[in-house]
């Protein structure tokens, strides 16, 4: 069984990203399910760290966010579903509370090259 490999694709320059924001992204790749229905992402600073999860709630493979750019809670401290209200470690993506716990959001690989950040899907 051969592996997929997945290319790496500019997002934004490293410099735009500012602690509170989200920048949106569609990947190249299409979703498996359902068939060629664009697959989304986001990409934001956890601390200092840049982080970048697919846009897709392991529960019903919804989008995340409930406006453009809005994807924390109201305290600000987890990444919520605007379906129904799951919970998410923005260190590691893992469910903590909601109806998908012990699920996690597919973090996406992410890389710095030449000032730009790069994301592609995990192998």
């Amino acid at each position: 069984m051969s592996s997929v490999k997945h290319s790496w694709q500019p997002v934004c320059p490293a410099s735009e990203l500012a602690p509170g924001q989200f920048v949106e992204f569609r990947l190249r790749e299409k979703a498996r399910e359902p068939a060629g229905m664009p697959l989304t992402g986001f990409l934001f600073l956890d601390g200092g760290t840049p982080r970048a999860y697919l846009n897709i709630c392991p529960h019903l493979g919804v989008e995340l966010n409930w406006m453009p750019g809005r994807f924390m809670d109201s305290d600000n401290l987890f990444i919520q579903c605007s379906t129904h209200g799951a919970l998410f470690k923005p260190s590691d993506g893992e469910c903590i509370a909601g109806p998908c716990q012990g699920d996690a959001l597919t973090q996406l690989d992410l890389r710095e090259r030449d000032g730009q950040i790069e994301v592609r899907l995990p192998e």
